[in-house]
């Protein structure tokens, strides 16, 4: 049986003291000092009378500490993305029941926390090597029962205005994550960098999980310094510098940013001469995509996965690669299909929802994906059962959240919003009016709306519909609900040529709103 990851770090610890674990900015812990700080923070949790710790750092060793801290507890840990909105993080705090959280931004989330109404009951100050932490102890938090064995509660980015909580167990994490060491021949001579938030479940199991299982090093550095800022704004000289200092051997990317590598190295960047393995995953990945990776060398992998099924469940690999798949299931992940195409997956499955009946263990989950399996075992997907997409970071939204706070607005009859494997959404929008102050009300209920969602969900550009959407054009329901096919279908040139005309805007992080020509 595989030891699990603390276990393994104890061995590493022994085996190899001063080889590099977890490698930040201005420090770096070895195997000998990771074990020991796990022990000491795990100790420190196990007398706590916190239940459940949300972390809300960057990314640094220290993350990784507190978190596999928390493993070592037996505690439930819930990493808050610092995308989120500030709504969307005070429901994560009520929904899971969090009354402990550690952050290194205190000020902000004093800030939020008086603004959402939850008293902070005492705060502390504490440290690992030089790098200082807040403990915030929450006062007026409810108890949640949250299913038993708990050990992980990972937030999505939000399929609606209040994401649902995926309760993960220890079992689960280590099922997948020895099953990505196998698949991806993770070796201690590996160097990590990781360009993805810690607070994503892919990037907090096989960005860090699994090369620690490896005995290899994680370089986990702020990811300013890296190159993102919020959830859309990439610096990609920066990227692909550290990538280069680092000399690293393997990374974990959203289509956008291996978009954004690929480009950069086209145009005459160096490139990173050391990967060995490119993880690309979150949303899927253009075929011209891959190849244009492969013609200039670069080791790019796709997969696939779902918090629900702890993350990755397919991944093509050195050995058995197609392109256009997303891999073949990983040794831990059984796959099967419904009638109508749904992907059913058992194996490392959710233990329950927050705020909902435990799940049957054993069961196959369905994922809402529509697919199949090749005659060589490689799983393609074809399409999402339901309205939701996944931007090109990697971000779940869903059309009707955003289509509802922007028609909250008087200015806006009608919204459609599209923006499935893209970097920014499009609306096309039947304004009430057609005046030049009718578009721009438009603009600036827009601008309001954006105000109120998380950048992912942001409407950048939008087209004025040609007529309004109506049961007698076959665009709306006889109750009322947007066609969303046949309205993509008659608007499917002009978004696209919209996509292509501002494709430069893909790569920054501008807040600008404007009607499309």
């Amino acid at each position: 049986m595989n030891l699990s990851v603390i276990d393994t770090i104890t061995r590493w610890s022994k085996e190899q003291p001063d080889s590099p674990a977890l490698i930040g900015s201005q420090h770096a812990l070895s195997y000998r000092e990771l074990a020991a700080a796990i022990e000491r923070f795990g100790a420190q949790l196990r007398a706590s009378p916190a239940r459940t710790i949300a972390l809300a750092l960057d990314n640094s060793p220290l993350w990784a500490v507190l978190d596999l801290a928390g493993l070592h507890a037996g505690k439930p840990v819930i990493p808050l993305p610092f995308f989120f909105s500030a709504e969307q993080i005070a429901h994560s705090i009520r929904d899971a029941g969090i009354d402990c959280i550690f952050t290194d931004q205190p000020e902000q989330y004093r800030k939020l926390l008086e603004a959402a109404g939850i008293e902070i009951g005492a705060e502390f100050t504490h440290g690992l090597n030089g790098l200082a932490f807040s403990d915030i102890r929450l006062r007026n938090i409810s108890a949640k029962p949250l299913p038993a064995d708990t050990i992980k509660v990972t937030y999505t980015s939000g399929t609606t205005g209040h994401p649902k909580g995926v309760c993960l167990g220890a079992a689960a994490l280590q099922q997948v994550a020895a099953s990505l060491l196998a698949a991806t021949r993770g070796m201690a001579n590996d160097r990590h960098v990781s360009v993805l938030p810690l607070s994503t479940l892919l990037e907090n199991l096989a960005g860090v999980y699994v090369p620690l299982l490896a005995g290899a090093s994680c370089h986990l550095l702020p990811l300013a310094e890296v190159g993102l800022s919020g959830s859309t704004g990439l610096d990609i000289k920066k990227m692909l510098a550290t990538l280069i200092e680092c000399r690293a051997t393997t990374t974990i990317l959203t289509p956008q940013l291996l978009h954004a590598l690929v480009a950069a190295i086209e145009a005459g960047h160096p490139a990173p001469q050391q990967l060995r393995f490119v993880a690309v995953g979150g949303a899927p990945v253009a075929a011209r995509l891959l190849q244009r990776a492969e013609a200039l060398g670069l080791p790019v992998f796709e997969g696939y996965g779902l918090s629900e099924c702890a993350s990755v469940v397919a991944l093509n690999t050195e050995s058995a690669r197609r392109t256009g798949s997303v891999g073949k299931p990983l040794a831990h992940a059984q796959v099967k299909f419904a009638e109508d195409g749904e992907i059913l997956v058992a194996g490392a499955t959710l233990l329950g929802y927050t705020g909902e009946a435990p799940v049957q263990q054993g069961e196959f989950w369905p994922t809402g994906d529509i697919g199949h399996l090749d005659k060589e075992g490689f799983l393609h997907l074809t399409g999402r059962k339901k309205n939701i997409f996944i931007t090109s970071f990697g971000r779940n939204v869903s059309p009707e959240w955003v289509e509802r706070e922007l028609t909250l607005h008087p200015a806006i009859a009608q919204a459609a919003v599209f923006g499935e494997a893209r970097p920014w959404n499009v609306a096309v929008i039947v304004p009430r009016g057609n005046t030049p102050e009718a578009v721009n009300a438009v603009n600036q209920a827009i601008e309001e709306a954006n105000r109120v969602l998380p950048d992912y969900a942001r409407v950048k550009y939008w087209l004025p519909a040609q007529a309004p959407f109506l049961p007698q054009n076959g665009q709306l329901t006889a109750n009322g609900r947007l066609k969303r096919e046949a309205i993509w279908q008659f608007y499917q040139p002009p978004i696209e040529q919209l996509y292509k005309e501002k494709s430069d805007d893909n790569l920054c992080n501008s807040n600008s709103i404007s009607m499309a020509e």
